[in-house]
């Protein structure tokens, strides 16, 4: 018996007695869960990171700390905090591009308040209280409300009051600034928000930001880490360009030569055929972009990295599970009347682009589909039409890499029929079959693939022809698919005949 050592010599080359082992764990491959997510937002100078370096971060107080209080970062972190608080996430931080502008909106007020009350303001989703008393003029107000504002340092706006105008300003440069809703008694009358009689507040919506920043740096600072889902908040072409190039299948994080994998994610706000208009502007398999109605009340960032934490925790727990009904906590969606209807989101999705529903105040992912709509010849093409797809196959395909890297990364190739003892670090087609056919019987246990017995049918494992150091393999999985649609004929009758 001719044992195959990694440390030990064979034969006479240690005699000093006694006992010697070495330990190898080659047949306990287990494979782990190292996910991690990877949030991309703008920074304001107080915050101490580093800009264009990935940090860890592990909660909202360490973002305010890093990135400034109120930036578009640290509240990303805290609304992805806010659903996922154990995983593991990290932050690369931008500065406003140089010459950006920050958006801004003017609240008027007017008159004089008749008897006392509140003005019930919001930033986003953030309710501002402004008491009013009785014969409370327009300037008074407009100063109150100034300092209310200011007084919440974690907002993403800061306020000024000049007379009776309420300037608003957005932190941060840039476009998504012009995301940030300005509105009042979001609530209504039920809730007890209502306008204060003699008191009027005229608002304007936030606009003016222009200019984000460049991602060159960003993508440079990733490097060869991987990062399963990236939160990319600029949802524009170019951006959105970049990170198609990064993640492509051939020369990318998802070709043979990087193997780093991940998905992209990021939001964008419009009516229903600005959306439509976009989603088929787009086709990335490697993307998923969720719509949110013009009205929808949390800020685009805040969306995007709480979609990203919960998406994070279901694919972390079953890659092939469905991501649909999966709950975004601590967002708050558009007003009743203001949401997209049925008909909208079938063809929103029809045409590439994610949806997310309102279920009784609660904000919910619908379907995570990807913007992939048509393959290379320009047509409809369904295979990569759900995110999931795409993390299954990346989930296989570590599988696979851990299985043959732990048993055979040192083993020697033989032909099948190979007379070798027993013991022997040789691998052969029949042995690497044999390996693939019990792999996929475990991920068949694990409900990530099905049809065993075809894919053994399909499976194709050879010795190169040209080089006598490779294998080659045809590995034909068939991955378990998600119930999406339940359809039922309630065929109905008033009354069974009698036989």
């Amino acid at each position: 018996m001719a044992v195959s050592f990694n440390t030990i010599p064979s034969g006479n080359g240690i005699m000093v007695p006694l006992f010697y082992a070495e330990v190898d764990n080659s047949a306990a491959f287990t494979p782990g869960n190292n996910n991690v997510a990877l949030l991309i937002g703008q920074k304001l100078e107080t915050g101490t990171a580093e800009s264009e370096k990935p940090i860890a971060v592990s909660s909202a107080a360490m973002a305010k700390t890093l990135f400034g209080r109120g930036s578009m970062l640290a509240r990303m972190v805290e609304a992805y905090r806010g659903t996922d608080t154990l995983g593991t996430l990290y932050c690369i931080a931008v500065d406003d591009a140089e010459g950006s502008a920050k958006a801004s909106a003017q609240v008027a007020f007017t008159g004089e308040a008749s008897e006392s009350g509140t003005v019930s303001l919001y930033i986003g989703s953030n309710l501002i209280r402004v008491g009013v008393a009785a014969k409370d003029a327009a300037s008074d107000v407009c100063t109150a409300a100034a300092a209310a504002i200011n007084a919440q340092g974690d907002l993403p706006v800061t306020a000024e009051a000049e007379d009776s105008t309420l300037t608003i300003t957005a932190r941060n440069g840039g476009t998504l600034g012009n995301n940030i809703l300005v509105r009042k008694n979001v609530k209504g009358l039920i809730n007890g928000e209502a306008d204060v009689t003699g008191l009027g507040v005229t608002i304007s919506a936030m606009s003016g930001g222009a200019t984000d920043p460049d991602l060159a740096a960003v993508i440079k600072a990733m490097g060869s880490e991987a990062y399963e889902y990236i939160g990319l908040p600029y949802c524009d072409a170019t951006s959105l360009d970049a990170f198609k190039d990064t993640m492509n299948d051939s020369s990318g994080r998802w070709g043979p030569y990087q193997m780093l994998y991940g998905h992209v994610f990021s939001v964008k706000r419009g009516d229903f055929n600005t959306l439509l208009e976009f989603g088929k502007t787009r086709n990335d398999q490697h993307c998923t972009i969720f719509a949110l109605e013009p009205s929808f009340g949390s800020w685009n960032p805040e969306v995007l990295a709480s979609a990203v934490a919960r998406t994070k925790i279901f694919i972390d727990a079953d890659p092939a599970r469905p991501t649909q009904t999966g709950e975004l906590i601590g967002i708050t969606g558009a007003p009743v009347g203001e949401r997209f209807e049925l008909s909208d989101r079938n063809t929103l999705l029809q045409n590439g682009i994610a949806t997310l529903k309102d279920v009784s105040g609660t904000v919910q992912i619908e379907r995570s589909i990807t913007t992939y709509r048509v393959n290379s010849y320009g047509e409809t093409d369904l295979s990569y039409v759900d995110c999931e797809t795409l993390f299954t196959t990346a989930y296989v395909i570590r599988y696979l890499q851990g299985v043959i890297t732990s048993k055979y990364g040192r083993h020697k190739l033989a032909n099948d029929g190979t007379n070798f003892g027993p013991g022997q670090a040789i691998v052969t087609p029949g042995i690497i079959r044999a390996e693939l056919s019990v792999a996929y019987a475990k991920l068949e246990r694990e409900g990530i693939v099905e049809n065993a017995e075809k894919f053994d049918e399909y499976l194709v494992v050879e010795r190169d022809i040209n080089n006598v150091n490779r294998m080659n393999v045809l590995f034909p999985p068939d991955y378990v698919n998600q119930l999406r649609i339940f359809a039922l004929l309630n065929q109905f009758r008033l009354q069974y005949e009698e036989e």
